[in-house]
């Protein structure tokens, strides 16, 4: 099976998706900015023939959540346009798009698990501009459509929450982490592996996929040091103590029954993923 992946040469996930597969044996291609436009859907239509392409893991995106604020049109270009191009190319050869979107879609107003059938409200551009990306794909889906969201990510080959607390953590002896915010930390490897899980079921259609359980910031922070062996204090403090531009939504945990429902397996505990992310990536 070949696979295109944008995003696989410098993205968290990209690079992780690139990684796994090849170990599966897929053939990955991962272009970077000056192999192909991926705007242009002429040239990424043409790209995909030449390398016989039968499936598109989209893991890029305008994730700069701050600046996104200030920058909208950008963010814009990135969440909604290029989904809407590699749609009708994807759509017209009929071959698997795996659209990778967040959390953020929704407003964090609930107090349980958000489902894929809870309407998505985003109080941010970056997630108003990723939720636009997904309607403009369900507007006019086919049965090898995929969309993923998910959340907090860490992983290796590219900086990240985890990295920057063990980095910090060596440094000082005492570090302020945000704990009314509460989500789902996710794997990148995981990640790739069940959204692969995901793929081999020739299923569609919109998808939740993070590690079991959730966590504030805080609470990840501290498993983080206890993991990596550290000696650091972790303080907690509320979101108004280290002021956004962009909000945040405060409960942003993701049921991932319907992924366990067509897999038959279900995701490992965070912890779990920490552990070994830690163990195997930052020794």
């Amino acid at each position: 099976m070949k696979a295109l992946i944008l995003g696989g040469k410098t993205g968290l996930l990209g690079q992780a998706l690139a990684h796994v597969m090849a170990g599966k044996k897929w053939e990955v291609v991962c272009p970077d900015r000056n192999d192909i436009d991926i705007f242009n859907a002429d040239q990424l239509d043409a790209f995909i023939q030449d390398n016989r392409i039968e499936f598109v893991f989209n893991t890029v995106g305008y994730t700069r959540v701050e600046q996104a604020e200030d920058d909208q049109d950008s963010a814009l270009r990135m969440n909604r346009k290029l989904p809407s191009v590699l749609g009708k190319v994807c759509r017209d050869r009929n071959i698997y798009l795996i659209h990778y979107s967040t959390d953020f879609v929704f407003d964090g107003k609930k107090n349980t698990p958000y489902t894929t059938e809870d309407i998505p409200s985003s109080q941010s551009t970056y997630g108003r501009t990723k939720l636009e990306g997904e309607k403009v794909l369900l507007s006019d889906p086919w049965e090898k459509l995929l969309i993923i969201r998910t959340a907090w990510l860490f992983g290796p080959f590219k900086i990240n929450f985890v990295d920057r607390i063990i980095s910090l953590a060596r440094e000082k002896e005492n570090i302020n982490v945000v704990h009314d915010q509460v989500g789902s930390p996710t794997y990148t490897i995981d990640l790739a592996k069940y959204s692969l899980k995901l793929v081999s079921k020739e299923t569609s259609g919109l998808f939740h996929l993070a590690n079991k359980g959730q966590a504030t910031w805080c609470e990840l922070a501290s498993e983080v040091i206890r993991c990596a062996g550290l000696y650091c204090k972790i303080t907690p403090i509320p979101s108004g103590e280290y002021p956004q531009k962009a909000p945040r939504p405060s409960y942003s945990v993701l049921d991932c029954s319907k992924y366990c429902m067509v897999t038959g397996s279900s995701p490992r505990p965070w912890i779990q993923s920490l552990r070994d992310y830690v163990y195997h990536y930052q020794q």
